[in-house]
Parts: C-alpha cells; sequence; structure tokens
C-alpha cells in the first residue's frame, strides 16, 4: 500500500514538474529568454517617450526585454492587457522600480527596486511603455 502511495505521489510531482518547468509550443519548446508576446512597434514616439525608451533599454530591457515583450523565464512582458492604465496606473510603476514588488500576476519571482532612477525617468518610461500598449490595441 505504501508502496502504491508513493508511485502516485510520485507521478503527481513529476506531473507538476513538467508543467512548472517545461513548457510546450505547437512549434516545440519554449525557450528560456525567448519573447513572450509579440509587440508592434509604433513609427514614431513621442520626446518623451523617446527618452523613456534609452532609460527602458539601459534599466529595464535586460529583464522585460527588448520593446517590453518580455522574457520567459525571466520577468513578464510589459506590453500587456495586465499592465494597462485602468489596471496598473501609471503610479504603479513609480512604486514598483522605487520599492521593488512581489509577484502576484506571474511566476516570475519578486522585481527588485531599481536604483539611481528618478521620478521624471520613470515617467518617461511609462510614455515609452504606454505608447507601446497604445500601439498594440492595450488601452
Amino acid at each position: 500500500m505504501l508502496k502504491k502511495y508513493l508511485f502516485i505521489v510520485s507521478a503527481f510531482v513529476a506531473a507538476m514538474a513538467y508543467f512548472v518547468f517545461y513548457e510546450e509550443t505547437e512549434n516545440g519548446p519554449i525557450e528560456q529568454n525567448s519573447p513572450i508576446v509579440s509587440v508592434e512597434i509604433p513609427n514614431e514616439f513621442s520626446e518623451l517617450a523617446q527618452i523613456g525608451k534609452l532609460n527602458y533599454q539601459s534599466n529595464c530591457a535586460d529583464c522585460h526585454g527588448e520593446n517590453a515583450v518580455g522574457q520567459q523565464g525571466i520577468a513578464p512582458p510589459l506590453v500587456h492587457k495586465i499592465y494597462e492604465p485602468s489596471h496598473h496606473g501609471d503610479e504603479s510603476f513609480q512604486i514598483a522600480v522605487a520599492m521593488g514588488v512581489r509577484s502576484h500576476h506571474w511566476k516570475f519571482g519578486n522585481m527588485p527596486a531599481i536604483e539611481n532612477l528618478t521620478r521624471s525617468d520613470v515617467t518617461a518610461i511609462v510614455a515609452y511603455v504606454r505608447e507601446l500598449q497604445r500601439a498594440n490595441g492595450i488601452f
């Protein structure tokens, strides 16, 4: 009886590990660091968003990916309905950068605070992200 119980528990743990650590698409396994979403890039950015893009590339892209597409196993995409203004307002980005944020929508772990960014820097980054979102139907 104990062996049967251990077998069932082991099978369950193995199945859960498969679903947690091995995701697959129609084209095969999803690789770590691969983009999570596809993003349409606007033809032009406002002046503030252009500054934000530079700040984003220097401070956010290593985790959230180029153009905020996210990275498998690293960090979520910011061009996503979860981060639309009505759900995560601009101030939530300010707080996340200043204080970090506990993982709550995704399974990437907690985001640490990002040092050396001013409120103005984050405002520009948010402008960049919002313009990317609008270009992708996220209002």
